[in-house]
């Protein structure tokens, strides 16, 4: 066995490093847009690649993709494996994949041709949520109230379309979140991404422009919070996160709770359900809860944020029983792959 992992400082690499160090297990770091990675993949007999690659990166997007498919045709097992990756950041692709799977989810309604979205809003209810493809932290999701704010938004998406990256959103919600916790770093967060909200990111600017589709959720009202479940191998591990103050969002919003509460498990059960027959090697699924308390899912992601889920505070098992422990998500990543997959 040799690992091989492109690294970068801040994501999973970081624990991956550190574990494989720790099992004296060879490894070698690589970068994954050297045009030669295939001819060093091959002279170097490695057997697994690693790469934490981020919806955030155009050049990661664009390239990682093509690469693991390329080399599996080799017999390198990949992190993220293609039953991972093909749905990653990509919230339509996921509600094919969901309702195929018969997976309990909010129920979404896609359109390809503005006639049948105009259609559409003319027989359906309000109020909905219109969201992008892509985007983490709720960034590219909106509260549609009327029909016609949801024709203007038909209107953009089958013309000039949506700028995949909303620097404004990044810069309001970190203001918003600095008014609740007043603290030095989060003053520094406002100047830093204060600059990325009124001057974009280069690395955004890369992105085309999201158009010629459009994407509508029901909207669940009364909702205070949501929950993060991520399910590697045979656990399962859990994360609260409250709404905004005045608002149905709770990604991005920071205000996060570790310690399991008062919620239906049955949504573990679905999480290590679905897991089976998503086959990866990890999993992080957003639920909600309806008016029954009924657990629907929203979306999935093989990767999440790194080093936050240091505070969890255990996991659950596959009979739905708590268990206390030290956390390292990280870990058990590169674990369950060297293992399982």
């Amino acid at each position: 066995m040799k690992v091989a992992i492109h690294h970068r400082k801040g994501s999973f690499s970081d624990r991956w490093i550190e574990y494989l160090e720790e099992k004296n297990i060879p490894y070698l770091l690589v970068n994954a847009f050297d045009n030669d990675i295939v001819k060093q993949i091959k002279e170097n007999r490695v057997t697994h690649f690693m790469w934490h690659f981020n919806q955030n990166y155009f050049e990661d997007m664009l390239h990682a993709k093509s690469l693991f498919r390329s080399i599996n045709q080799i017999g390198v097992k990949t992190y993220p494996n293609e039953e991972s990756y093909w749905h990653f950041d990509d919230k339509v692709a996921q509600k094919y994949l969901l309702e195929a799977l018969d997976v309990p989810l909010v129920k979404a309604d896609v359109f390809y041709h503005k006639s049948e979205a105009v259609n559409y809003i003319e027989k359906t209810s309000f109020p909905k949520v219109f969201k992008l493809k892509g985007g983490a932290g709720s960034i590219n999701v909106k509260l549609v109230k009327t029909k016609h704010q949801a024709k203007k938004l038909v209107d953009k998406a089958f013309n000039g379309g949506f700028a995949a990256y909303d620097s404004w959103a990044v810069f309001t919600d970190t203001i918003e979140r600095f008014g609740r916790q007043k603290t030095w770093h989060n003053f520094l967060r406002i100047i830093k991404w204060g600059f990325k909200g009124i001057f974009v990111d280069k690395q955004y600017k890369v992105f085309p422009k999201q158009r010629n589709y459009v994407y509508f959720q029901e909207f669940i009202p009364g909702l205070k919070y949501d929950i993060r479940l991520i399910v590697i191998g045979d656990k399962c591990y859990y994360l609260k996160r409250n709404t905004r103050d005045n608002d149905f969002r709770a990604s991005g919003s920071g205000m996060l709770e570790f310690t399991p509460g008062d919620f239906n498990l049955e949504a573990v059960d679905i999480a290590f359900k679905t897991a089976q027959k998503l086959n990866m090697v990890s999993v992080a699924y957003d639920f909600i809860f309806d008016s029954e308390d009924k657990p629907l899912m929203v979306e999935i992601s093989y990767g999440f944020q790194p080093f936050v889920y240091d505070r969890c505070q255990g996991f659950y098992d596959a009979e739905l029983k708590w268990h206390e422990d030290k956390v390292n998500l990280e870990y058990e990543i590169v674990q369950c792959f060297l293992k399982n997959f």
